[in-house]
């Protein structure tokens, strides 16, 4: 009997601890959030590349370059001197040279503009 009633104790709790499991909410990681978030807030810009450093380069972006998002897409009037670091994620086509025209992707991240990826023409 002793047998018997330890079998039945340990299949109940197994029961219980399968049910509360079950019961839990679903979340996702954190990292899903923050990688959409990164995703939608992506931007772009074309311009000549003014200087170029070790792990930046600065583009002016003129009256005859346009800056874009996905929601909308705005002609600027007055030259304007972006800066864009360069981590070990950016993926450059070209090389980065000053005078040359560039296409950069990019993200806004604690006030600074990171590239996410950079075409050189």
């Amino acid at each position: 009997m002793n047998k018997e009633f330890k079998i039945v104790l340990s299949a109940l709790a197994s029961l219980v601890l399968v049910a509360s499991v079950c019961a839990l909410p679903v979340t996702l990681p954190h990292n899903t959030y923050a990688l959409s978030q990164a995703a939608a807030q992506t931007q772009s810009v074309s311009g000549k590349i003014a200087s170029v450093g070790k792990s930046s380069f600065t583009l002016t972006v003129g009256p005859s370059h346009t800056i874009s998002n996905s929601a909308q897409q705005m002609q600027d009037q007055a030259p304007k001197s972006m800066t864009f670091k360069i981590d070990k994620n950016t993926t450059v086509d070209g090389t980065l040279q000053v005078g040359a025209n560039a296409d950069v992707t990019y993200r806004e991240e604690a006030g600074s503009y990171i590239a996410i990826s950079v075409r050189v023409s």
